[in-house]
């Protein structure tokens, strides 16, 4: 075999394991774990998949691809949402959607139920919200590789004004 046939064998085993690689970070339990792990540090049972929400996020996430906008369904769910357009992208999973969300968790004061000024603490109160049982959510590359949409769905959904997550 020459240089040329070797190399492009390797360059499509690289390219397989990438692909198989990124699926495996996106799995339902590359989703649930974090969650979870977030709400058992505040004493929050945990959350199961529900191939329902998964489906509604996929639903979403789809008429998402073309434009990446991080813009909220205004579904029935609670709902959060990751990514964005830009290079790069690509290649953050469901455990980086799923850490920014629980990293608010610094912002977030619970004696007074607020968050810090000029923060944003809702991503991390729907991922620990007392009554939300389910979850599904969906990943996807943007259209020509412009970015990345991210969302989880919870049911019942949560952040209601004047009620404590936990």
């Amino acid at each position: 075999m020459g240089f040329s046939m070797v190399y492009r064998a390797l360059m499509c085993i690289l390219v397989f394991l990438m692909f198989h690689s990124s699926l495996a970070q996106n799995s339902q339990q590359d989703y649930l774990d974090p969650h979870n792990a977030a709400r058992r540090e505040v004493g929050v049972g945990p959350l199961v998949w529900d191939n329902t929400l998964a489906d509604y996020a996929r639903n979403y996430a789809g008429q998402r691809r073309g434009d990446c906008v991080l813009q909220h369904s205004g579904g029935p769910y609670g709902e959060n949402i990751y990514g964005g357009p830009g290079a790069g992208f690509g290649r953050f999973n469901a455990k980086d959607a799923v850490a920014s969300w629980v990293d608010e968790k610094q912002y977030y004061d619970h004696n007074s139920n607020t968050c810090a000024a000029g923060e944003t603490c809702g991503h991390y109160t729907q991922v620990v919200w007392r009554n939300s049982v389910r979850l599904g959510c969906a990943r996807i590359v943007c259209a020509n590789d412009r970015g990345l949409f991210i969302t989880c769905n919870y049911d019942p959904p949560g952040n209601y004004i004047d009620q404590s997550p936990y």
